[in-house]
């Protein structure tokens, strides 16, 4: 059997400022924007530069309730983890952006890491992973 994760939903309050931090700043790529007409949505779905694997689709909140789960769908904790091949070219990069680092950057037995906000206040970690990280997807 196999299965690979193919989309994660991340709440937004706006598409287009979603997409002006993840395209414009952390430089993704935009896979699909279409309009849903029905639903008075669209379906837009990034992914990191170059990556093969799951992407992100930006859903806008369109209750109460979503809206008050943007920024804090993990409940503080670190949500996501972006591998990168070159640590220190992506940092620097992301400060020049004005990416907010909250943690500095450390070399741990997973690899080189930081964590950054996006737009909204989830916390995602930037990773480089050590050769011994087993959680580093193969391509």
């Amino acid at each position: 059997m196999q299965q690979s994760l193919g989309l994660v939903s991340l709440v937004v309050h706006d598409y287009e400022e979603a997409l002006d931090f993840y395209v414009g700043k952390l430089g993704f790529e935009l896979v699909e924007d279409t309009p849903v007409p029905a639903q008075e949505k669209r379906w837009v779905v990034v992914r990191p530069h170059g990556q093969a694997g799951a992407c992100l689709l930006l859903a806008r909140a369109s209750s109460e309730r979503q809206v008050a789960a943007v920024g804090q769908q993990t409940g503080g904790r670190v949500f996501l983890f972006l591998y990168t091949d070159d640590f220190w070219r992506d940092y620097e990069r992301y400060k020049a952006a004005g990416v907010e680092f909250t943690r500095n950057p450390e070399t741990q037995p997973q690899g080189t890491v930081a964590v950054f906000k996006d737009l909204y206040g989830n916390q995602w970690d930037l990773m480089q992973p050590s050769s011994q990280n087993k959680s580093w997807p193969t391509i």
